[in-house]
């Protein structure tokens, strides 16, 4: 009796306290049960042939690995419940795994890699198996055998910190040749390649095309300028999911051959051809079903010579893509500008190049939103939002024509970009409260903002994302002017922002901001006047960081509850529980006695 009852009391030595076991976090997709058995076996895995001991529960040193266990079976891109890469608002954006415009169930099948904090961070803890008897984690749980044939118990804890946060790959100047050789490839690869074509569409892939006139192959072409005078390349092919603008310049020596010969002027020569839906269609150029005709929005005439001017040379073209994740190209419309050319030696002009890429079926709406400034927090560089009434629109500054007069087109501010800029106004005698409106319509731009987004995602429908700016006009009775007419020559645009949230990925958002105009007088006995404006914008950092953590907190050390039944059975000799409950307490007092009385002698 005395064998078995030192045989449990050495299990229970083996226990670890409740304290270090490792504390399950709240999945975002919701807690994932688990049975009593220890998850799956793959092949050459067996679990530990143990009983099961009431009450202990899955305890031990833990050991985090950064990756889970071979031959894992986890779902690697569950959609995270804030985005912060979808900055797109119904469209897909490339390589963000969590857009749900993409339509994609498995992203990295198309994408060549996932943004940062676009995918959830796994972390598994593992302990030897052999100190495990039940399982009771509500976490997935597996045995596997490590590389030294040491079997391990491992959970698959969501640790919520790693979803918000990323390390990148340290390289130093003893890792670079390393990461170089096992990463790098050949500059340049070849566009076609001998073995069957892929299924879909990779982002960055070129797109096919297909001449049915002459049954050629060919590439959506989209030219980019190259060299000092940035010539057009026609052979820069247009990238899958790659929405960009290119501009080049052309030169003619004869714009008369030109006109009507040149295919680059005409505006046929840029949809008469059909798109293949996924690569796979090249297997099948018959099959109508991979191939998608590109739709001109509107009515493009032909270039003509009348006199000397060439008439209708295009120089603007505008692709639209709307794609469908994995099922590839699904509409492809065009549009273009034209413009009239004089014939002269040395004729030459740029021309504009636009794609697009859209999710297939998106809502107008949402086509009609514009671009997030982050999601939720603002991005740096990113454009300022400002809402007038139920418009939003971004916060612009001054911007000046070559002989510096002010210009129609305006600088956007950019989101934590200091920026001054300045221009002359030239204005005709009127009365001092029109001149007034006028130059306060130029510094603050048309129309005048009235609130300023708090995040870079923020709605126009919902008040409570946005911030009213505060506005402090000129003082005319602090001028002390009677023949005269007060009118502001400088905007300054105060924005405070700060950082909020966990501080691994921290969001910037704008606390409030303010318009402060400066004045000076001018007398009415100027017929007309030249004015030199500025507006300056400046971003003013409130962060307010936490006082950084004292310490890690102490292990709780916790005994079971049972823990003292093999030394009561021991002194209770096999009587009843009350009896036995008595005994030790006796002994304890005899004790106690003999020891007061050697001290007392």
């Amino acid at each position: 009796m005395f064998t078995s009852q030192l045989a449990l009391l050495q299990v229970f030595f083996l226990m670890v306290p409740e304290g270090v076991r490792p504390q399950p976090s709240p999945s975002p997709s919701g807690a994932v049960s688990t049975q009593s058995d220890l998850g799956p076996r793959t092949q050459g895995e067996t679990l530990q042939s143990s009983s099961e001991v009431p009450g202990v529960s899955t305890v031990g040193p833990t050991v985090v690995t950064p990756s889970a266990p071979g031959n894992r079976t986890v779902d690697l891109f569950p959609v995270l419940p804030i985005c912060v890469c979808d900055l797109t608002p119904g469209a897909c954006d490339m390589n963000c795994c969590c857009d749900r415009d993409c339509y994609l169930l498995h992203p990295r099948t198309v994408f060549s890699f996932c943004l940062p904090g676009s995918v959830r961070s796994s972390n598994w803890v593992c302990v030897d198996n052999s100190l495990i008897f039940r399982s009771n984690s509500p976490f997935p749980s597996r045995v596997f055998m490590d590389s030294n044939g040491i079997k391990q118990f491992c959970v698959h804890v969501n640790n919520s910190k790693l979803n918000y946060f990323q390390k990148l790959q340290k390289v130093n100047a003893t890792s670079f040749q390393a990461l170089a050789t096992e990463f790098g490839g050949e500059s340049f690869t070849s566009t076609f390649q001998t073995q069957s074509p892929p299924p879909f569409y990779r982002a960055g892939d070129p797109i096919l095309t297909y001449f049915p006139k002459w049954s050629v192959i060919g590439l959506l072409r989209q030219p980019a300028g190259v060299g000092a005078g940035g010539l057009c390349a026609e052979n820069n092919p247009a990238g899958f999911l790659e929405s960009k603008s290119t501009t080049c310049a052309r030169f003619f020596k004869n714009l008369a051959d030109s006109c009507t010969l040149d295919p680059t002027l005409n505006a046929a020569s840029y949809h008469n051809f059909t798109v293949l839906k996924v690569p796979r269609g090249l297997s099948d150029l018959q099959n109508t079903k991979f191939q998608v005709p590109v739709t001109p929005v509107s009515q493009a005439d032909s270039p003509l010579l009348a006199g000397n001017t060439c008439q209708n040379v295009v120089s603007q073209v505008i692709y639209e893509i709307e794609t469908n994740g994995t099922f590839g190209i699904q509409k492809v419309s065009i549009s273009f500008g034209q413009t009239n050319l004089t014939v002269e030696p040395g004729t030459s002009f740029q021309q504009h190049f636009i794609l697009h890429f859209r999710a297939f079926q998106q809502s107008t709406a949402a086509s009609l939103t514009g671009f997030r400034s982050g999601n939720p927090g603002y991005i740096a560089e990113k454009p300022l939002l400002a809402l007038t009434g139920d418009r939003r629109h971004s916060m612009t500054l001054l911007q000046s024509k070559g002989d510096g007069t002010c210009s129609i087109k305006r600088h956007e501010v950019q989101f934590g970009v200091n920026a001054i800029s300045g221009c002359k106004l030239r204005l005709k005698r009127v009365d001092c409260s029109h001149l007034q409106q006028e130059i306060y319509q130029t510094l603050h731009g048309s129309p005048r903002p009235e609130h300023v987004a708090i995040f870079g995602n923020a709605d126009p429908a919902r008040k409570g994302e946005w911030a009213r700016i505060l506005s402090r006009n000129c003082s005319v009775s602090a001028m002390h002017c009677t023949s005269c007419c007060v009118i502001p020559v400088s905007l300054e645009i105060q924005i405070l922002w700060a950082y909020v949230g966990l501080q691994s990925n921290p969001q910037a958002h704008v606390s409030g901001a303010r318009f402060l105009y400066h004045c000076q007088p001018i007398q009415d006995s100027q017929q007309e006047t030249e004015v030199p404006l500025t507006t300056v914008v400046t971003f003013v950092d409130i962060t307010q960081k936490p006082e950084p953590p004292r310490g890690q907190p102490r292990m709780d050390w916790k005994l079971p509850f049972d823990f003292f039944f093999p030394f009561k059975m021991v002194f209770s000799r096999g009587v009843d529980s009350q009896k036995g409950s008595v005994s030790p307490i006796l002994i304890l007092c005899l004790l106690l006695l003999g020891v007061l009385n050697l001290e007392t002698k």
